[in-house]
């Protein structure tokens, strides 16, 4: 197996590996959209730990596209090439944030348990503190994402290494989510009906970028003429 189909094979990989966030949604977002989150996530810490991991192997899934795709890429634009793995990487170091926020929201709320004082406001000004700067993590973690996927999907476009089809809904679908994080910042519900609409087109279009990486990888003919112009 050439190094290109070994890269295409590990991408697609951590493409699929990156949707752990979902779960973490799944397990975390009913508790902490409860009025009463503190006292509900000391009742819940499994959930909470659980969503905490999986939201770091989340992170490092990001972090890892960014740095496998390189190699590839930069062979046909080296500085987006570089910018698409630096913006990965700062969108992993984001969700790590994140991830920091919701364990920290973990140990005030067993702290809150034991001081026995639902009224203490000490404790509810911190939680909401954490919590929006959780959010705020997050959504800038998506634009950061966003800001890469434009990037590695425009080379895509240009260098056929993918087909246009594919590479060209994934630059549109990651335009789509970068303006669903901006109307997040002006103040936009991230789980409204308009903000899942506009995120869906690049969730279903990475499951099938992953899907052919894995099984078609690289275009083979893009790759043998790379590496003619490399070797001329």
């Amino acid at each position: 197996m050439n190094p290109e189909r070994k890269i295409s094979i590990i991408a697609g990989v951590l493409f699929i590996i990156g949707f752990a966030g979902v779960i973490t949604v799944v397990l975390t977002g009913p508790i902490l959209d409860n009025p009463d989150y503190l006292i509900k996530i000391s009742g819940n810490e499994n959930r909470i730990i659980t969503g905490a991991l999986f939201q770091l192997i989340m992170a490092a899934a990001c972090a890892g596209i960014g740095i496998s795709l390189y190699p590839i890429l930069k062979k046909y634009n080296e500085g987006l090439a570089l910018g698409a793995a630096g913006f990965r990487i700062i969108e992993a170091v984001l969700f790590f944030v994140g991830t920091i926020c919701l364990l920290s929201i973990l140990t005030l709320s067993r702290e809150y348990a034991k001081a026995g004082a639902p009224d203490a406001p000490y404790f509810q000004i911190l939680g909401t503190l954490l919590l929006a700067l959780r959010d705020s993590a997050g959504n800038l973690g998506f634009m950061a994402f966003s800001m890469g996927a434009l990037m590695y999907y425009f080379i895509f476009y240009q260098s056929r290494l993918i087909p246009q089809w594919l590479s060209g809904w994934g630059f549109i679908a990651a335009a789509l989510s970068l303006s669903q994080s901006l109307l997040v910042i002006f103040g936009e519900n991230p789980f409204s009906t308009i903000a899942l609409l506009l995120n869906f087109p690049i969730a279903l279009q990475e499951m099938v970028l992953a899907v052919w990486l894995i099984v078609k990888g690289f275009n083979p003919s893009v790759i043998a003429s790379g590496q003619k112009r490399k070797e001329i």
